[in-house]
């Protein structure tokens, strides 16, 4: 099979590439390096993947690049490309998370209208756009109510692929990810900062009370539920959770027996955007799928601090 990976270079998508090739795949990956964290850092990332010989990539914008040459001979679309996070999408930044998020979306699928062989595009999308809510664990019928404007530009892609799937038979899965971590988070979300400054004996920021409870899903868990999305019904939709919840305290907690050295912790008031608890329910991909979490928060973590920390 040859797969498409958009967002290559990032977080996950470096991840799931590795795990392609491992299955004797053929991976084309593509990545604009944003500036919103270090290009160093998402080379590094690239690093393994670039020895192997099936695997290709390309530096490009999707929302401005011709995408026809890069789908040819394409089975499956991975698209994990987008502008991330809560915290920052608000205000002047805004304007980028609608064009990475939902510019490029579309113009992803208008090009995979007359992309021949492309059996199944997997969409990236996340748990913010359910925003609070009222029912916990979260089903995937429940009513989208994002509260940032991030979530709601990953609701506005789900939301396209639906479109294209309707209209043109292009043939989408959804995936909703739960706070992924693991190697290679992103530099800006919270364990490679708790991690990164802990281990240095430096102060960290936390919002709100640290009783806030999240489902956090290890990237290994996470790659495998996206491979398997592949195999879907065109129009599934699927929560991607670690199928436990824990609190930015017990985190805490976990991280500073690692590393073996207390947190300096300052409590800063809860961000705009940010919801008090999160929790999958993924019976639905469970049952689909096969779809079982098999990484605890602690082996998680010692993987991340491990790889983060050399």
């Amino acid at each position: 099979m040859k797969c498409l990976v958009t967002g290559g270079a990032g977080f996950i998508g470096s991840n799931l590439s590795e795990s392609l090739l491992a299955d004797g795949h053929r991976v084309v990956a593509v990545d604009c390096f944003t500036d919103y964290y270090a290009r160093r850092t998402k080379l590094s990332n690239l690093a393994g993947a670039r020895k192997h010989p099936n695997f290709q990539f390309y530096e490009k914008d999707l929302a401005k690049a011709p995408l026809a040459p890069i789908l040819r001979d394409v089975d499956t679309v991975f698209h994990l490309a987008a502008q991330p996070g809560v915290r920052a999408s608000w205000g002047e930044s805004f304007s980028y998370y609608v064009r990475d998020n939902i510019v490029a979306t579309q113009k992803l699928l208008e090009a995979m209208k007359n992309a021949k062989g492309v059996k199944k595009v997997v969409y990236s999308s996340s748990s913010s756009i359910y925003g609070d809510s009222e029912t916990l664990p979260t089903p995937e019928d429940t009513i989208p109510r994002p509260v940032s404007p991030y979530g709601a530009t990953k609701l506005a892609g789900e939301q396209l692929c639906h479109v294209y799937l309707r209209n043109y038979s292009v043939p989408s899965v959804i995936l909703r990810y739960f706070t992924v971590y693991g190697p290679r988070q992103r530099p800006d979300m919270a364990f490679s900062i708790f991690i990164s400054k802990i281990s240095r004996g430096k102060e960290i920021e936390v919002f709100g009370d640290g009783e806030q409870r999240r489902d956090f899903t290890f990237v290994g868990d996470t790659v495998a539920a996206t491979k398997l999305a592949a195999t879907a019904r065109a129009g599934s939709v699927y929560n991607v959770g670690g199928g436990r919840t824990s609190s930015i305290n017990d985190v805490l907690s976990t991280i500073e027996s690692i590393i073996g050295k207390k947190a300096l912790v300052k409590r800063r008031d809860m961000a705009l955007g940010d919801v008090r608890n999160t929790s999958a329910d993924i019976s639905r991909i469970r049952l689909d799928l096969g779809f079982a979490p098999s990484t605890t928060l602690r082996e998680g973590l010692e993987r991340q601090i491990s790889a983060q920390i050399k």
